[in-house]
């Protein structure tokens, strides 16, 4: 009985022992398990951490979000990006990720600024400045890539504040300074009585000549670039800006040889037509006639020459009243902070070419009041423009397609017509085929000093409007 009752109490020992013993194994292995569970946990944490996803592009850059929800852009730039990049790391301060076997930075993007510091013009955000060309926003990031605006890729139109009381007082400035120079030319020769191979006529002329070359080039020519390359259009044809260009030079080139031929067949039919036609079988022809010292003696009449003479000037006025009236609505819709900036410009802009219109206009053979008329149309049509882009502030976007095409289009024709006005009728008209062919030397220099300053300086205009 006694060894029954202690062989009782030690399986009840051993079975004691053995649960204790179970306990005791159990708790190391869920503590394993646990810790099996953490390290499942922070690797996928981790792997979270290292990839950043909804990459997409602005323009040349692209821009991804990382895992905390923070938008920044990929350098350098891809040929072939991707939509997302894995494996980020640090190096220091500055986040790196892979792309195969190649490392990119991920910059991302400040976003402690104002919003509004973000939309405005002149702001420089996250290496993105901007400023205005013809009154049309310009912004590239600090590679110098084109980008769609201060906040990098929209082509909406930005709200903005305008003080429309200073623009409308503005206009009348505009109007002033424009009169001035298209009507000064004619006020000078009528005043003092002076021919059109005076010095001083010559070298406005001259001046006037430079300024109309440089507008087309530097001026049109550059803001239709800028106009055809915008990310808010997809050209397919390159060439596009290039081909109005040369449509704007070949129209003008049409218009003016149609009215010659005209103007040389009405001259057939005149009485004094025979006697050129003997006076050219005895060896003087046309062309001679043309080139020669004495301009009385060229191949069309008094009257028709001085239809020719209109014809010519009312081209160039053409071309300078289309982009005249561009030059009115892109001032008024410039942003508040660069709007003086680019007054100013406009104001010597406007004068310069209201000299180099007059000054052509003081010289037709026709009436006071043609002349009258010709000069105030291009007094009253920058003032014109301002008003309607007044009318149209809150609605004009520079970034719009249609809008974009429109100045595009507009900006290169008026660039050929103005090349050819003022390379063939002005430039090559007055110093090969004109007066100064054979001019002094002193009248001559000053010509070519004052043909330079009207290239020089409008030109140097250009690097603000």
């Amino acid at each position: 009985m006694k060894y029954t009752v202690l062989a009782r109490v030690s399986i009840f020992g051993l079975l004691a022992k053995s649960f204790v013993d179970a306990l005791t194994v159990r708790n190391p292995l869920n503590e394993e398990y646990s810790v099996l569970i953490k390290r499942a946990d922070d690797h996928e944490h981790a792997a979270a951490n290292s990839t950043i996803t909804d990459c997409h592009m602005h323009g040349d850059t692209q821009y991804c979000i990382d895992w905390e929800g923070n938008e920044g852009r990929i350098e350098p730039s891809q040929e072939s990006p991707q939509s997302n990049y894995t494996g980020c790391h640090s190096h220091g301060t500055e986040v790196y990720c892979m792309n195969g076997e190649e490392e990119l930075q991920f910059v991302v993007l400040d976003t402690s600024s104002d919003a509004s510091t973000t939309t405005s013009e002149s702001s420089s955000t996250s290496g993105v400045s901007c400023h205005f060309h013809a009154g049309v926003e310009h912004c590239v990031d600090e590679n110098g890539n084109t980008v769609l605006g201060a906040n990098g890729g929209t082509c909406e139109r930005i709200d903005r504040d305008y003080n429309i009381p200073l623009r409308i007082g503005l206009l009348f400035v505009i109007l002033v300074t424009s009169a001035i120079g298209s009507f000064g030319p004619l006020v000078l020769r009528s005043v003092f009585k002076i021919s059109s191979e005076n010095v001083v006529i010559t070298i406005i002329k001259q001046f006037g000549t430079g300024v109309v070359i440089s507008t087309a080039l530097v001026h049109l020519m550059t803001h239709a670039f800028l106009m055809w390359s915008s990310e808010c259009i997809h050209l397919v044809y390159e060439g596009t800006g290039a081909s109005i260009t040369m449509a704007g030079i070949f129209i003008a080139f049409v218009i003016e040889y149609v009215a010659y031929r005209f103007l040389s067949r009405r001259l057939d039919k005149l009485p004094t037509a025979k006697e050129n036609s003997s006076e050219d079988d005895r060896g003087t022809n046309v062309a001679t006639k043309t080139v020669s010292d004495e301009e009385k003696t060229v191949s069309l009449p008094e009257s028709s020459k001085s239809m020719h003479d209109k014809l010519s000037v009312a081209i160039l006025e053409a071309g300078i009243v289309f982009h005249s009236t561009l030059i009115g609505i892109t001032l008024v819709v410039a942003a508040d902070s660069y709007f003086i900036t680019l007054f100013i410009v406009i104001v010597f802009h406007q004068f310069f070419e209201g000299l180099a219109l007059g000054s052509r206009i003081s010289e037709l053979r026709d009436s006071v009041w043609s002349k009258v008329v010709m000069a105030g149309v291009f007094a009253i049509i920058t003032p014109i423009g301002m008003a309607i882009g007044i009318g149209t502030l809150h609605k004009f976007n520079g970034n719009d397609p249609s809008t974009i095409v429109a100045l595009g289009t507009l900006d290169s024709f008026s660039a050929g017509v103005l090349l050819w006005t003022g390379l063939i009728e002005m430039w090559a008209h007055d110093w090969l085929f004109g007066s100064l062919r054979r001019a002094g030397v002193v009248h001559t220099t000053l010509a070519m000093i004052a043909l330079i300053g009207g290239l020089i300086l409008m030109s140097l205009l250009g690097k603000w409007a």
